[in-house]
């Protein structure tokens, strides 16, 4: 899984422009994608493979496009962002379009993980701060987006937080251990009940904290053999591109 993770580091950490790769600069667009992740040691801490598990499922399964790359949120090396952990568009047609703002918890206990991915999106439809996110996120859309205008006005200082919330949807992404993954043999039926049975115990608290009630959610579970492997694991492989 890390191999496959890796696979998304450049489309995560570059802008648009940048993707525009040749044979002669494909490796040093490779590094800069890589030290634009992190660079710290206390990797275990870290919460990028999370956003990158995330962004790379909406751009996979649900065809969303980056309104920016996440990276370009820091402030410096290392620092993590307090923001919307994914800002994507989905388009629906005819001119159309979702927000997709996105937040991502890589524990190893997926109650935890739960518990605090629905702390965080309470804060982040907190009026003050959506006020602060649309002044941090506007200027950093690309304008080579489809509708980069109507999507820009939304972020707009002045337009109203309703319109925001009427066009946004909240993709929650829980990774965590799972028994089910720990157990499994196979991808067979068992292995999918029990599965099946983590993520009912994930959605249980969701609706219990009446988030459901108050924003458009789409949850996503990512069940893992060990979460301290997966992250030990890219790391060693983000650190072998940086040198």
């Amino acid at each position: 899984m890390a191999d496959h993770i890796m696979e998304w580091l450049a489309d995560y950490a570059l802008a648009e422009e940048e993707l525009n790769v040749k044979h002669t600069n494909m490796y040093v667009r490779l590094r800069e994608a890589a030290s634009r992740i992190y660079t710290s040691d206390k990797y275990k801490r870290r919460g990028e493979l999370g956003e990158i598990v995330l962004h790379a499922i909406c751009r996979d399964f649900f065809k969303t496009i980056p309104l920016a790359p996440r990276v370009f949120y820091l402030t410096a090396s290392n620092d993590v962002v307090k923001s919307f952990d994914m800002a994507h568009v989905r388009y629906l047609g005819e001119g159309a379009f979702e927000l997709w703002l996105g937040e991502a918890k890589f524990f190893q206990d997926a109650g935890e993980a739960m518990a605090s991915a629905i702390e965080s999106v309470n804060a982040h439809i907190d009026a003050g701060f959506l006020k602060n996110e649309k002044l941090l996120l506007g200027p950093q859309i690309s304008r080579n987006i489809p509708n980069y205008e109507g999507i820009r006005a939304l972020f707009s200082p002045n337009a109203p937080i309703d319109k925001l919330f009427q066009t946004a949807a909240f993709p929650i992404l829980i990774a965590s251990d799972s028994k089910a993954v720990a157990n499994g043999k196979s991808h067979d039926d068992s292995y999918i009940a029990d599965a099946r049975a983590e993520l009912t115990k994930l959605e249980t608290k969701l609706k219990a904290s009446g988030l459901r009630e108050k924003i458009r959610i789409l949850l996503i579970y990512l069940p893992v053999k060990s979460k301290n492997d997966l992250a030990a694991a890219f790391d060693k492989r983000l650190k072998g591109i940086q040198g």
